[in-house]
């Protein structure tokens, strides 16, 4: 009897473990502009399938960074590669999102949407040329609203930041003095103001400090309940940030032209087009050393695609259209493989 005990728990020792099924972990990590909905999209679907996603919301210039060195198995950008530069880095892109970037401030008295800005103006006060809440300029646009005799704050992201580019984009396209002052790029040479990490960083700077104004992805100036301004859009019309703005951007958008997927939204034409806009990415490696995980990982987004656009719109994201998603499969099955075999479907 004792040494049919003793087998038994030798088999338990040795057995139970190998039989036991280990929980699958894939990790991200990067732009600070989507991980709302990516933390919601990987707590629902882990309750669904008990695959743990990872995703550090650490910039896009980490991200970029650590797909690169191979360090995760994802990376997240808002600041797309063009094509040369994905075929020398042997990476895949495709999209996820789109969402709005808005200036947010810090004005006592004043609630979200009661201030408009103009494109001019909003790239001086980032120049450090408007330098008062009261300056002739902004009173101008807002003749009914009381602004203060109040210096201007600029909160700026202090790491390499998708909505950093994206946003810097914009203020290239509407400025001629900040495309050859300071241009655009993950990270610049700020004129003004004080750096802080993340989005999360510039909204909990903007809410601390009276005056201050900043630019986050539209759902952290929800969620932390910051003012926001309205913009003058190209079209000459102001426009309040939004699921239905966005829309109108998103809808200019010929993915099915656009060569690895690269795209960008800002400064575009129509009455109701919010004027920063942008798409967010997914970088993966062209060669995958782990086809079941490689696999796990698409099935993910797969899901996110089929399932996650209801979190998406809570969070005033624009999901990616049908028609989209079906040119990013045809993508995968063509791009991501491992020991040259696709690994997609």
């Amino acid at each position: 009897m004792k040494k049919v005990v003793g087998l038994l728990t030798i088999l338990a020792c040795l057995g139970l473990p190998l039989l036991a099924q280990a929980e699958v972990t894939i990790n991200g990590a990067g732009a600070s502009f989507p991980y709302p909905v990516y933390a919601k999209w990987a707590h629902k679907y882990y309750e669904l399938n008990k695959v743990k996603i990872n995703y550090q919301s650490i910039g896009s210039g980490g991200g970029i960074a650590q797909i690169k060195a191979k360090t995760v198995d994802f990376g997240g950008s808002d600041d797309p590669l063009k094509p040369e530069n994905l075929q020398k880095d042997n990476l895949v892109q495709f999209p996820t999102l789109m969402g709005g970037v808005v200036p947010i401030i810090n004005l006592k008295g004043v609630d979200a949407g009661q201030i408009t800005l103009s494109s001019e103006v909003l790239a001086d006060i980032f120049l450090a040329k408007i330098k008062n809440w009261n300056d002739p300029a902004i009173v101008k646009l807002n003749p009914k609203v009381k602004l203060p005799n109040q210096a201007i704050t600029v909160v700026h992201r202090a790491d390499g930041s998708g909505t950093t580019w994206i946003f810097t984009n914009y203020l290239s396209k509407v400025s001629k003095e900040w495309k050859e002052k300071v241009g655009n790029a993950k990270s610049v040479s700020w004129p003004t103001g004080v750096g802080a990490k993340g989005n999360e960083g510039v909204a909990n700077n903007v809410k601390q400090v009276e005056g201050g104004i900043g630019y986050v992805e539209y759902a952290y100036a929800t969620i932390n309940k910051i003012p926001h301004a309205n913009l003058i859009n190209r079209s000459g019309k102001a426009v309040a940030p939004g699921t239905e703005s966005f829309s109108a951007a998103a809808a200019a958008a010929d993915w099915k032209t656009a060569p690895g997927f690269y795209m960008v939204l800002t400064d575009l034409p129509g009455e109701k087009t919010w004027p920063i806009v942008g798409a967010t990415f997914i970088l993966v490696q062209n060669e995958q050393p782990d086809p079941d995980k490689a696999k796990t990982m698409l099935k993910f987004f797969e899901w996110c695609y089929k399932h996650g656009d209801a979190i998406a719109e809570e969070l005033h994201y624009v999901p990616m259209p049908d028609s989209v998603v079906g040119i990013i499969a045809e993508a995968w099955t063509k791009e991501i493989k491992s020991g040259n075999k696709p690994v997609w479907p």
